[in-house]
């Protein structure tokens, strides 16, 4: 049985633009600054597989929400960044007029990595600053981003529950693997078989509840008002297998 490699992108865009090598030299994405201004950034993951470290050259950012939730401002000079995450980051425009490189490096297995020709990059770019590629190096990282530094903001921040393992109301293991016989992800041993008929559609109309239309152990149903403890697992040998918590 042949088995194809899944595939990986030779181009990231920012702000949906960007290149790939032996590609044109097409206009990159321009962040316009004015000096001495205080930006949000909105920095959002769409991708599939890749994850990325985000950065701006000779700029540090301020993270101030993740995923819909605001943090204890938290002062970063890079940023990992998985499929599907959100963040806002404030960008202080205090640096000499001109034009910086905009950096979101895909990982090593699912993306082409560097940034020769201006691939994987954007342009900052100071008001009155000329109109050209940015000449700034990428610094070593001293600051990244680590996602349990972040700390919620405001009341209510701890969360509900016993702080320590198995302190919760209902605790979830889901152990991922990968079974290379049907090429197939597993949770629990159980693989996503979807029906014809969309899940949820089929609960709205009442026909049936939800556990009948899937595989046994598809579904963990969940008590309203209750802190649910999940824990992620993944098989030490499936080395296409990230785990992000």
């Amino acid at each position: 049985m042949s088995r194809k490699a899944s595939p990986t992108s030779n181009s990231t865009l920012i702000n949906g633009k960007g290149r790939y090598p032996g590609g044109p030299v097409v206009p990159l994405a321009v962040i316009e600054v004015e000096p001495f201004k205080r930006y949000r950034l909105r920095i959002i993951a769409m991708s599939c597989h890749p994850d990325f470290t985000f950065s701006i050259d000779g700029h540090e950012l301020l993270i101030i929400e993740a995923d819909g939730q605001n943090t204890e401002p938290l002062l970063v000079d890079s940023l990992p960044i998985f499929a599907g995450q959100r963040y806002s980051a404030i960008l202080v425009a205090d640096k000499p007029i001109g034009n910086y490189w905009v950096r979101a490096e895909p990982s090593v297995v699912e993306g082409l990595t560097g940034f020769e020709g201006g691939i994987n990059s954007a342009i900052l770019r100071y008001v009155g600053a000329p109109e050209r590629e940015p000449e700034t190096d990428l610094a070593p990282s001293i600051r990244p981003l680590r996602e349990t530094d972040l700390s919620p903001l405001g009341p209510g921040k701890n969360a509900p529950g016993f702080p320590w393992p198995g302190g919760a109301d209902v605790v979830l293991n889901l152990f991922q693997d990968f079974e290379m016989s049907s090429l197939r992800f597993r949770i629990n041993g159980v693989s996503w078989m979807p029906p014809s008929t969309p899940v949820l559609l089929q609960i709205l109309s009442g026909a049936r509840p939800g556990q009948d239309l899937l595989p046994t152990g598809s579904i963990y149903p969940l008590p309203p008002n209750k802190v649910i403890e999940i824990s992620l697992p993944v098989a030490s040998d499936l080395g296409m297998v990230r785990r992000h918590m």
